[in-house]
């Protein structure tokens, strides 16, 4: 097995960020769908949401990633009836973790932002093919456009900025990744996981924060 060309493969194709604020997270992603120099899809959906404390961005392969979707799904819906409370991020990450290590001979072409609140913190996790995982204590971005995302971040990033001013932000960094990245392109979706729940923006709450 070539691990490079098999994350060479997944770093193609998008964009996903994943931001830590002072009330929340902000999770970001562009809506292009590509392979190798073909556009398949422009409207391809790349945050999603688990619960109103949780959601998850992909990138890599849709297949994969919609199989890995739906386990966290059922998984949080299991421990729902059980628990009476929806999985934190931590523990979602833990089971995509143990899923992805599982599988590692053979592994899902993802990588994974877990985000969401933690009786009331705000949590980000980055997962990569084989069920690593990295606690991220202030943003994150993936897919072949995050270098480019990353830089601006970096720049602009303070932790007690809320979740309204950060949001503009990964706005702002996937439109440099867009005009950067071939492969990633087209609507911007944005989420916002606070207390109140799980908010994803509509395209004129975007375009209006854009300006």
């Amino acid at each position: 097995m070539d691990y490079k060309d098999i994350s060479e493969r997944i770093m193609k194709g998008t964009t996903t960020v994943g931001v830590v604020c002072s009330d929340g997270i902000v999770l970001g992603a562009d809506s292009r769908a590509s392979m190798d120099t073909f556009l398949a899809s422009n409207e391809a959906v790349k945050v999603n949401r688990i619960d109103q404390n949780l959601g998850m961005t992909i990138a890599g392969g849709v297949g994969d990633a919609e199989y890995l979707i739906k386990v966290l799904k059922a998984q949080n819906e299991l421990y729902k009836m059980n628990e009476g409370k929806p999985l934190s991020p931590t523990s979602a990450t833990s089971l995509l973790s143990i899923l992805l290590q599982e599988n590692k001979m053979m592994p899902f072409m993802v990588q994974l932002l877990v985000g969401g609140m933690n009786n009331g913190v705000p949590e980000l996790y980055s997962l990569d093919p084989f069920g690593g995982y990295i606690f991220e204590s202030k943003f994150t971005s993936t897919g072949s456009g995050s270098p480019v995302a990353l830089g601006y971040l970096e720049d602009i990033y303070k932790k007690e900025k809320s979740v309204q001013e950060i949001s503009k932000h990964v706005v702002k960094a996937l439109k440099i990744a867009m005009k950067r990245d071939t492969a990633t392109g087209d609507a911007i979706h944005i989420v916002q996981i606070t207390k109140s729940g799980y908010k994803e923006l509509s395209a004129e709450e975007i375009e209006g924060i854009s300006k």
